[in-house]
Protein backbone atom coordinates (compact mmCIF):
# COMPACT_ATOMS: atom_id res chain seq x y z
CA UNK A 1 0.00 0.00 0.00
CA UNK A 2 1.40 3.36 -1.10
CA UNK A 3 1.43 6.99 1.43
CA UNK A 4 -1.24 8.49 -0.36
CA UNK A 5 -3.43 5.01 -0.37
CA UNK A 6 -2.74 4.97 3.07
CA UNK A 7 -3.52 8.51 3.82
CA UNK A 8 -6.66 7.99 1.86
CA UNK A 9 -7.77 5.25 4.24
CA UNK A 10 -6.77 7.46 7.28
CA UNK A 11 -9.12 10.40 5.81
CA UNK A 12 -12.31 8.34 5.26
CA UNK A 13 -12.20 6.90 8.92
CA UNK A 14 -11.54 10.47 10.09
CA UNK A 15 -15.02 12.56 7.79
CA UNK A 16 -16.71 9.19 8.49
CA UNK A 17 -16.53 9.51 12.39
CA UNK A 18 -16.37 13.59 12.81
CA UNK A 19 -17.37 15.07 8.87
CA UNK A 20 -20.20 17.72 8.62
CA UNK A 21 -22.83 16.36 5.90
CA UNK A 22 -22.87 19.28 3.42
CA UNK A 23 -24.99 19.13 -0.14
CA UNK A 24 -23.28 20.62 -2.94
CA UNK A 25 -26.20 21.27 -5.78
CA UNK A 26 -27.91 18.61 -4.06
CA UNK A 27 -25.26 16.04 -3.79
CA UNK A 28 -24.13 14.72 -0.32
CA UNK A 29 -20.26 15.56 0.93
CA UNK A 30 -18.62 14.86 4.22
CA UNK A 31 -16.39 17.78 5.29
CA UNK A 32 -14.97 19.71 8.07
CA UNK A 33 -16.96 22.97 8.24
CA UNK A 34 -15.79 25.70 9.95
CA UNK A 35 -16.95 29.34 10.00
CA UNK A 36 -14.29 31.73 11.82
CA UNK A 37 -16.60 33.98 13.83
CA UNK A 38 -17.43 30.65 15.78
CA UNK A 39 -14.33 29.75 16.61
CA UNK A 40 -13.47 29.33 20.82
CA UNK A 41 -11.91 32.34 22.29
CA UNK A 42 -8.53 31.43 23.15
CA UNK A 43 -5.61 33.61 24.09
CA UNK A 44 -5.83 36.72 21.41
CA UNK A 45 -4.75 35.58 18.79
CA UNK A 46 -6.49 36.53 14.85
CA UNK A 47 -5.83 35.35 11.67
CA UNK A 48 -6.98 36.68 8.60
CA UNK A 49 -8.88 33.65 7.50
CA UNK A 50 -12.67 35.18 7.74
CA UNK A 51 -14.60 33.33 5.48
CA UNK A 52 -16.42 30.04 6.18
CA UNK A 53 -15.01 27.10 4.36
CA UNK A 54 -15.59 23.38 4.05
CA UNK A 55 -12.93 21.18 3.35
CA UNK A 56 -13.58 18.20 1.64
CA UNK A 57 -11.42 14.90 0.09
CA UNK A 58 -10.37 15.63 -3.73
CA UNK A 59 -12.21 12.53 -4.25
CA UNK A 60 -15.51 14.39 -3.69
CA UNK A 61 -14.49 17.37 -5.66
CA UNK A 62 -15.21 16.07 -9.09
CA UNK A 63 -17.48 18.64 -10.58
CA UNK A 64 -17.62 20.80 -8.01
CA UNK A 65 -17.16 24.46 -9.41
CA UNK A 66 -17.27 28.44 -8.31
CA UNK A 67 -21.14 29.45 -7.86
CA UNK A 68 -22.48 26.03 -7.08
CA UNK A 69 -24.43 26.27 -3.97
CA UNK A 70 -23.57 24.50 -0.42
CA UNK A 71 -25.90 23.73 2.09
CA UNK A 72 -23.95 22.95 5.62
CA UNK A 73 -26.14 20.76 7.92
CA UNK A 74 -25.73 21.92 11.02
CA UNK A 75 -28.26 23.97 13.40
CA UNK A 76 -27.96 27.64 12.90
CA UNK A 77 -26.62 28.82 15.97
CA UNK A 78 -23.35 26.15 14.77
CA UNK A 79 -22.94 27.76 11.14
CA UNK A 80 -25.54 25.72 9.28
CA UNK A 81 -27.49 27.29 6.38
CA UNK A 82 -27.24 27.80 2.80
CA UNK A 83 -23.47 29.74 0.99
CA UNK A 84 -22.22 30.03 -2.33
CA UNK A 85 -18.77 28.55 -3.55
CA UNK A 86 -16.51 31.24 -3.44
CA UNK A 87 -13.45 29.75 -4.46
CA UNK A 88 -11.72 26.27 -3.95
CA UNK A 89 -7.86 26.12 -2.54
CA UNK A 90 -6.66 22.52 -3.02
CA UNK A 91 -4.04 21.97 -0.12
CA UNK A 92 -1.88 19.16 -2.19
CA UNK A 93 -2.53 16.71 1.20
CA UNK A 94 -5.78 15.27 -0.86
CA UNK A 95 -7.53 17.88 1.17
CA UNK A 96 -9.64 20.68 -0.98
CA UNK A 97 -10.79 23.83 1.05
CA UNK A 98 -14.40 25.58 -0.25
CA UNK A 99 -14.18 29.31 0.39
CA UNK A 100 -18.00 30.03 1.40
CA UNK A 101 -19.79 33.16 1.43
CA UNK A 102 -23.38 33.22 3.31
CA UNK A 103 -26.13 33.33 1.59
CA UNK A 104 -29.04 36.20 2.56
Amino acid sequence: MGFRDLIDSVDGAVFEALGDTAYIEGRAVLGMFSAPWLQPKFGGINTALREPHLVIRVSDSAGVQVRQQVRVELPAHDGGGEYTLTRLEPGGDGLVALILRINP
